[in-house]
């Protein structure tokens, strides 16, 4: 995709500073350490999501504005033990409160580490989504550290077992990202 703008439009670390905004929204969820913010910055060809090699790092909600017509919704990683109970706690609610306020939301995109598959935690987001009646995408992280036969067999699993579709992305190919931006357009038009 072509972009000529992008920039973050906001952090919120709670659900009184979430803003009311009627753009077509994309969300993104994922372990902590998953890739989101890397995929972010991959998908908008800028380092705007603020990327770490120690997880637990997002933990706000951060909007970022794609040619002033579309939000990037970052969401806080979850299921990272180092955090304090408080924070993950507090985590969780910035999720539902968000869930239960966010308007004109076109997809959730769902990232899983390729290597693990879904986790306790994945499948509690899974069914908060789920529940919203979201359309879901599925991004496996980190797909270079697994075969390609091994690609294939958790893309037919995830369709098989949960119906849904998922992609392969590598922070170290561009392979995937048109893909993903492919199917972004799509849910934007519908």
């Amino acid at each position: 995709m072509n972009i000529k703008r992008s920039e973050l439009a906001g952090t919120f670390f709670n659900a009184s500073q979430l803003p009311a905004d009627p753009h077509p929204k994309v969300l993104f969820f994922g372990r902590s350490n998953v890739g989101k913010s890397s995929l972010i910055n991959a998908l908008l060809e800028r380092r705007l999501a603020k990327t770490s090699s120690m997880p637990g790092k997002t933990l706000s909600v951060n909007y970022y504005r794609v040619d002033g017509r579309l939000v990037f919704a970052d969401l806080p990683g979850y299921g990272y033990a180092r955090v304090s109970k408080g924070e993950s706690v507090r985590v969780r609610k910035l999720i539902a409160d968000f869930l239960a306020r966010v308007e004109n939301v076109k997809l959730a995109v769902m990232l899983i580490d390729s290597r693990h598959g879904f986790l306790p935690p994945d499948l509690e987001t899974l069914a908060q989504i789920v529940e919203k009646n979201f359309p879901i995408l599925t991004i496996l992280t980190k797909s270079d550290k697994i075969s390609f036969s091994q690609q294939r067999d958790l893309i037919a699993q995830f369709k098989n077992k949960f119906g849904l579709l998922a992609i392969s992305f590598s922070i170290k190919s561009p392979a995937g990202k048109s893909e993903i931006w492919r199917r972004i357009k799509e849910a934007i038009k519908e």
